[in-house]
């Protein structure tokens, strides 16, 4: 099995998905795993404007708030508002939204 000791990469050769209400995310390969960068617009939110695009629940994963703030809620109901400078963990099946007026900008990771 090989292993990658270093990888580097920028966005411009990530992948784009636009969502339903214009929102936008890349994703981009890094070695074995991705991350990924949402610029979502006010009002967005995962069960309305992605999973009916992707078919599924959304998967786990590890976030980070570049700017503007995001709610995120379990699949239990337990909501956390993350804003700007802050990071998060969601597991399966959970639910997000941009909070106000402001455009949320994020980066997400994968998590085993």
């Amino acid at each position: 099995m090989s292993t990658v000791a270093f990888a580097h990469t920028d966005f411009s050769a990530g992948r784009e998905v636009t969502f339903l209400d214009g929102s936008t995310r890349l994703v981009a390969s890094l070695g074995p795993t991705w991350v990924g960068r949402g610029v979502y617009r006010p009002g967005w939110r995962w069960s309305l404007h992605a999973g009916p695009m992707t078919g599924s629940a959304s998967q786990p994963h590890a976030g980070y708030v570049v700017s503007g703030t995001m709610i995120v809620s379990s699949s239990d109901g337990e909501e956390a508002v993350v804003s700007a400078g802050e990071a998060w963990y969601s597991g399966p099946e959970h639910d997000a939204w941009v909070a106000g007026d402001e455009a949320c900008v994020a980066l997400d990771f994968p998590v085993a």
